[in-house]
Formats: structure tokens, sequence, C-alpha cells
């Protein structure tokens, strides 16, 4: 059968449906850290990535996109957000971030509270982003619960996978929640984890703190099945926390926010920890951020740590579409005297192989390796930059409407003649 050529412009208003795909011409980027490829070409078949590379055979038949003059990358990954938790913040019937009066903590699954609704969803979709790492806050304990890994699908069913880690906060915010001091967090989280293994191996304790299905949701945790995500800035803070490691061998650690992760990066890099770090944090915000510095994630990956960027209390529930701007950041900052940033190619693993490879989906999401998801984004530029825009977009090879609230409010009211309007709602 003869291949047909579709424009980038033609196929926007397509319905999403699962399609075999091969995106050609464009300059192509794996994901994985490797510089991309000119004239690059990716196929899609049933929803996963067949093949991305320069010499790629397209089956006869297969829908062919033209990205000639554009960049062709994997979808972004959101590395620590709260999508889809609040619609608005301030409003706490639409806010499901935190459960502060929950008497559960550790228990708690955040994909319940995700709403594929929520505007920001769509929002970070037409920002490239097809993936984000979702976790829900500390309500009235220093564990939050289970955090999962959406999609921004414009669908109903945005879970990619449910409790894929616990969270829990160290630093201030966990020590007022475990009562006012580090010494008080260090003894809740261990007494925490001392129950759920000898409640695992059938010694119960008689005045167990924890309740059944809490010390049940940590079990799965000790045994390595679940990673711990913990949030911790300073350097004695991210210490403390990997000395956890050598007490509970078996735990899956990551380490979100680091602050100053730049001054143990070695005993970090050692532990074989990876990190999802803030990339703006360059002012002391309180007294465990100190040592900030906008170099912190170039000097942690020049001493051999995983990192790639989050957003933790960084508008972390609406501005996941910063993502981009922020490895661009890191890139500039290559060129400024001093500074330490990353290159280009390791700047878009920041935002998209990384974080999944954090998570323990690398093999999933992030890149455009054969079998990972068929999420891919065509851009008009390089994806770094500001002026750039998303021409195309696909999750598991389905092609997504980028029509937002802000794209429909724009097409309303962006001609004032005094003319008919368009109806403000479809339905």
């Amino acid at each position: 059968m003869k291949r047909f050529l579709l424009s980038v412009a033609a196929i926007i208003a397509a319905p999403a449906a699962a399609q075999s795909v091969a995106i050609t011409g464009g300059k192509l980027v794996i994901g994985d850290g490797s510089a991309p490829i000119e004239q690059g070409v990716v196929l899609i078949v049933n929803g996963r990535v067949v093949a991305a590379g320069k010499s790629v055979v397209i089956p006869a038949g297969t829908r062919t996109v033209d990205a000639t003059g554009k960049w062709v990358t994997p979808g972004l990954v959101a590395g620590f957000t709260r999508l889809g938790l609040a619609a608005v913040d301030a409003v706490e019937g639409s806010n499901d971030t935190a459960a502060g009066s929950s008497p559960f903590n550790a228990a708690l699954d955040v994909s319940a509270g995700v709403n594929p609704d929520v505007p920001s969803i769509a929002v970070s979709r037409a920002a490239g982003i097809t993936r984000a790492i979702v976790a829900p806050e500390t309500g009235n304990a220093i564990f939050g619960g289970q955090g999962a890994v959406i999609d921004t699908g414009n669908d109903f069913e945005p879970i990619t996978r449910a409790r894929v880690f616990q969270f829990v906060e160290y630093g201030e915010t966990g020590t007022r929640r475990a009562g006012g001091s580090r010494p008080a967090l260090h003894a809740a989280l261990r007494n925490a984890l001392t129950e759920a293994r000898d409640m695992a191996a059938g010694t119960p304790h008689d005045d167990a703190q924890l309740r059944r299905v809490d010390a049940r949701a940590l079990g799965a945790v000790l045994s390595g099945a679940q990673r711990l995500v913990v949030h911790a800035e300073s350097a004695p803070d991210l210490l403390a926390a990997l000395a956890l490691k050598r007490e509970f061998p078996t735990l899956n650690l990551v380490l979100v926010g680091a602050a100053e992760g730049w001054r143990v990066a070695d005993r970090i890099a050692a532990a074989k920890v990876p990190v999802l770090a803030s990339a703006m944090t360059d002012l002391p915000n309180n007294f465990e951020q100190i040592a900030s510095t906008q170099s912190n994630i170039g000097r942690m990956r020049k001493a051999g740590v995983l990192v790639g960027i989050g957003m933790i209390d960084d508008s972390d529930t609406r501005q996941a579409q910063y993502s981009a701007q922020y490895a661009g950041n890191l890139v500039a900052l290559t060129r400024v005297p001093g500074a330490t940033g990353l290159s280009w190619d390791e700047a878009f693993a920041a935002i998209s192989s990384r974080p999944a490879e954090a998570i323990g989906m690398g093999g999933e999401i992030g890149s455009l390796r054969a079998g990972r998801r068929g999420d891919v984004v065509i851009w008009s530029g390089d994806p770094l930059e500001l002026s750039s825009t998303v021409d195309g977009l696909w999750i598991d090879g389905k092609q997504q409407s980028l029509v937002t609230r802000q794209t429909r409010l724009r097409d309303r009211y962006r001609d004032p003649a005094p003319v008919a309007m368009p109806k403000a709602y479809d339905r």
C-alpha cells in the first residue's frame, strides 16, 4: 500500500485513537542523554515505540507525519508534582493534596484524588508534558501516602501506575509533623518502619502506634517493592535520610528537593540514590536552604548523581509546564563563569528519562528507546527555548488535543469587534 504524508497542521484536529505512525524528517531527541539526530524517524506501533533513529524501516501503509524543520522528542516527564489534585488551591472542596484530619497517613492512595478535568492537566499537555509523578502532601503525620505516575491524556483514565512510592517529609515540615524537633522526627520514622517490619513478620507490637493499614502500606516500602521518596533540603537532613539505608538496607530511596545536595553529592552518588531536585532554588527561602545555588543540579550530576528536575513547593499543583524552561536555564548556566549547569542533552534527559529512571519506570516512559510507551511531541523549535511551541503530541500512540481553557478564552476574545460571540460552552 502507498504511504501517505500528512503535515503537522493537518493532524492536530484528528480524533484520539491508537495509531501506527511514523514521524519523519525532524531533529530527533531520544531523551536518554544522547545527542539529537538530524532527519530522524520514530515509529510507533500499537502504542509502543518500535524504533527511533536515523535509518528506520517504515512498514507499508503506516501513517506518516512529516516533521521536517521541527524537533521530535519523547513526552516530558514532570519529575515531582501534585498535578491533578487541586483545581483551585485555596478552595478546600477542589483540593485533595493533603488529608489534614484523616486518621490514616501511609495508607492513603493519591490516585483516588487525581481529577483529569483539572485545567492544569490540559495546560501541561499543551506544554509537552505527557507523564507526571504525583505525590500527596503530608497532613498530620510525616507520611503523606502513596504517590502515582499519571498521564496527561484527554480521557478519564489518568493513572499509569498507582502506589509507586511512599512520600515522607524530613526537614522543617517533617519536624513540625512529628512534634517539633528532628529527634522526634527520626524517632517517629524509625518507630513506624520497625512496627511495620514486625507486623509483616507476624510479631505486632501490643503498644503499636501505627494503624494496621498504614503498617501494611509501609511493608511494601520495607521490602523495596515501593520506593520511599524523602523530601529533604539541608545537607544534614540529606545525610540522615541516607543513613536509613544502613539501618533498613532494602529501602529504595529517592530524594526530593535537595537544595544543599551539592554539599554531599559524593555521598549521594556513593549510595546510588537518585534525586528529583528543584532547579530554581538559588536563594535561601528558609534555614534548611542556606547553601542554595542554581548550580546545585549541575554539581550533583558532575559528582555522578542521577538527577531529574522536580517541582516540590514550586506551584507544584499547576506549573509543571515550567519544566522545559527550567532545563533551558540549566543549559544557560554553562555559559556563566563560575556556574555549573548541564549540557543540552543532559538537561533534556533531566525532564524526560531521568525522572522516569528515578521512580523505577525508565523501561516504560521518558525516552524513545524501543519498547517504551508511544509518548511523542513535535515542537516548532528547540524545546528548551521559550519561543518554541508544541505542534503535535501523542500519548500511548494516541494523538491528543492541544486545546485548553486558556486557548478557548483567547479565541473567544482575541477579536474585540462587535460581532456575535461564539458559545462559551459546548455542553
